[in-house]
């Protein structure tokens, strides 16, 4: 690990393959609705980070295990944070799409 490395942030390709890898896992799209159908991760749902109010109809179990990102990781640290104080115990920030090196579904 160089000396720089916490500054590029979460590997949203390792974070994709761990969420694929766990039971019960959600993929959070927490960008607009206008970004996520420009594209988004294969099986991803578009819950944006202004309507996060509404994830217990998403993830009513404060245990489920959720996989957020957004653009660049902005967004899906500040949900991360957000759905943490609200009680959430398994919030995996992942990064930001545009380092996504896979196919995205629109």
């Amino acid at each position: 690990m160089g000396f720089f490395d916490f500054l590029r942030g979460p590997d949203i390709d390792a974070g994709l393959a761990q969420c694929q890898e766990t039971p019960g896992a959600l993929l959070l799209d927490v960008r607009t609705p206008g970004e996520y159908a420009e594209g988004h991760l294969p099986g991803a749902r578009n819950l944006p980070l202004q309507s996060l109010e509404g994830i217990a109809a998403v993830a009513p179990a404060k245990d489920a295990p959720l996989f957020l990102y957004c653009r660049s990781g902005a967004r899906s640290g500040q949900a991360t944070s957000l759905l943490q104080r609200m009680g959430y115990t398994r919030v995996t920030n992942i990064g930001g799409i545009m380092n996504y090196h896979g196919k995205v579904e629109r």
